[in-house]
């Protein structure tokens, strides 16, 4: 944040977002715009004895699950989600505690998510794996937030277990993305703190996204998962934990009708690839390479509980 006169600005790189605004003469308010996408007037008043609380303590890092654990679910409820119900998610902890939740999420998610593949790499099985939707509520047999591999495994499990999910796999040549640092260096924020074993990942609307604690292998699964049309490997060597907000001018044929308003600055944004070497100072290039793909032999509608 800076003050240089009268104007103060700040900067929240965590959510995507800014503020911008004009200090009175008598220091005592402060008028401006609140940015995070759309831009939205934000007036602030200075506190007074009366009027002033207490600003609590920051909560305890998050309790992570022992390294060696192999956990899986104890208790899993799937259903059919509402139908033309808004949104799509994937959580673990929300609201405390470990749990496992999903809202709006189809089968073919689900095993992107669990196998850390791309759609491309996944062939085979019902058409239902697309279209179906589920929401799931799963709690861990061991306490703690699991990593990602204690995550993606005790998914697997519940695929295998619920869904009746069986398959082979086979390596086959796909066009990939590879990504490496840039000859300018890397400009993400490191995470100096430890926030837990996860990454967040949060849409900040067309063309942006704000990443918070991800390695750049998770951040590659992200990408193919959402965002390219095609597998993504990670070769940067980095291995630290980064918090960042990502954004570019999407492809406005690709949106929809039903898509969010456009950002004002939409049209002065470059493309994904620039965007990720501009502000990241990742490169990425297009490759052919071998690529192991998942087969699906049997899958079957899960019961609700």
């Amino acid at each position: 944040m800076s003050l240089q006169g009268s104007t103060f600005k700040a900067t929240i790189p965590a959510i995507g977002g800014g503020y911008e605004g004009k200090l009175s003469a008598d220091g005592t308010t402060l008028n401006g715009t609140f940015t995070q996408g759309a831009p939205v007037p934000l007036n602030l008043v200075k506190a007074t004895p009366s009027t002033e609380w207490t600003i609590p303590e920051p909560p305890p890092p998050p309790r992570v699950m022992a390294a060696n654990a192999n956990p899986a679910f104890e208790v899993a409820t799937i259903k059919p989600s509402i139908p033309n119900s808004p949104g799509q998610a994937i959580t673990v902890g929300r609201g405390g505690g470990n749990a496992f939740a999903t809202l709006n999420t189809p089968l073919s998610e689900l095993i992107k998510f669990a196998y850390g593949v791309h759609a491309r790499q996944v062939t085979g099985g019902p058409s239902w794996l697309e279209s179906d939707k589920f929401d799931i509520l799963a709690k861990p047999d061991t306490p703690g937030i699991p990593n990602a591999t204690q995550l993606k495994s005790m998914v697997q499990k519940l695929l295998a277990e619920r869904f009746g999910l069986e398959f082979h796999r086979e390596k086959r040549e796909l066009s990939a993305y590879v990504i490496t640092v840039d000859k300018a260096g890397v400009k993400m924020a490191k995470v100096d703190q430890n926030r837990g074993n996860l990454p967040g990942f949060g849409g900040r609307g067309p063309g942006s996204v704000g990443v918070n604690n991800s390695t750049m292998a998770e951040f590659a699964d992200f990408l193919q998962a959402r965002i390219l049309d095609r597998p993504v490997v990670d070769q940067s060597g980095l291995t630290d934990r980064y918090d960042f907000t990502l954004e570019w001018k999407p492809d406005i044929a690709q949106l929809g009708p039903n898509a969010p308003a456009l950002p004002q600055n939409i049209e002065d944004r470059p493309d994904l690839l620039t965007a990720m070497r501009q502000q990241l100072g990742l490169k990425v290039e297009s490759t052919k390479a071998p690529v192991e793909v998942m087969v699906i032999d049997k899958v079957t509608k899960p019961t609700e509980n």
